[in-house]
């Protein structure tokens, strides 16, 4: 475990947010992550002036990538239940979802497994045509994404699509990601902070009660239950013991995997790549 703190909170202003994640030189979000994620969740949950957050990276390159690999399985398989009696990365996916606060995912980099998951229970997704990159790219190593993908992304692409990203387990640059829905649309990067920055400046301004009912409807009406998402992570952390998953993973290390280069930088070239 380690006390750097890894994601800072600014809070621009009492109604507006920004939480960024600073985990160089990757973004891997692992158990040491998840105290600092919780205790942001939880003050969206409770503060009682927030109207928006946008979630952001000062990780060049990456929004946030996958779990971490390399912490031992206890620090993971040890934490207790959420609120929700979900484990805690799913059971603080959900909350952000049903905050009554508007949360927006910019993506500027790879938002690859857990940062794919993270931009998918956000209530919107804005990405840099020319640098976002997002996948599910588990399947190719021999996984099953834990963070909800399977109940949500049919929801926001359709089955077909769905079943696209997560079993073709490819990287799904900005532009297609937005003709696809995984995003609500795409920018030239040199756009993309002022589209994001007016969005939410512009929301900030309105009265949080009509905020928070509104979301809290659409909810209702698009959100996936708690009994979907559960069996997602007990499927991962299944799947993570199984022979063939535990040779494709050794083989993505051998080239590099959880390391600055090639590998991370086009991991749905490489997961392809594995099997051959």
């Amino acid at each position: 475990m380690t006390d750097k703190k890894q994601i800072h909170l600014e809070r621009r202003s009492p109604a507006l947010w920004h939480v960024i994640f600073d985990i160089p030189p990757l973004n891997i979000f692992g158990p040491e992550t998840l105290p600092q994620l919780n205790a942001i969740v939880t003050a969206l949950e409770t503060d009682p002036d927030v109207k928006v957050v946008v979630f952001d990276s000062a990780v060049e390159g990456y929004f946030i990538t996958h779990y971490n690999f390399l912490a031992k399985p206890e620090e993971t398989l040890g934490l207790p239940p959420g609120p929700t009696g979900l484990p805690q990365l799913p059971d603080m996916l959900v909350r952000i979802s049903r905050a009554p606060v508007v949360s927006i995912a910019k993506i500027r980099g790879r938002a690859t497994g857990v940062g794919s998951e993270l931009a998918l229970a956000s209530d919107m997704r804005f990405a840099s045509r020319e640098k976002a990159i997002l996948s599910q790219w588990e399947v190719g190593a021999g996984l099953v994404p834990g963070g909800g993908p399977m109940a949500r992304l049919p929801r926001l692409i359709g089955r077909g699509r769905a079943l696209e990203v997560l079993l073709g387990a490819d990287d799904i640059n900005g532009e297609l990601a937005a003709d696809y829905g995984y995003v609500n649309r795409s920018f030239p990067d040199a756009e993309l902070d002022a589209f994001v920055d007016a969005l939410a400046n512009r929301i900030a301004t309105f009265d949080r009660q009509a905020i928070a009912e509104t979301k809290r409807l659409v909810n209702v009406a698009s959100l996936p239950t708690d009994s979907e998402i559960a069996p997602e992570w007990d499927a991962f952390l299944g799947s993570l013991s199984r022979p063939a998953a535990q040779a494709r993973i050794k083989r993505l290390m051998e080239r590099g995997f959880h390391k600055p280069g090639d590998v991370e930088a086009r991991l749905g070239h490489y997961v392809g790549q594995i099997g051959i």
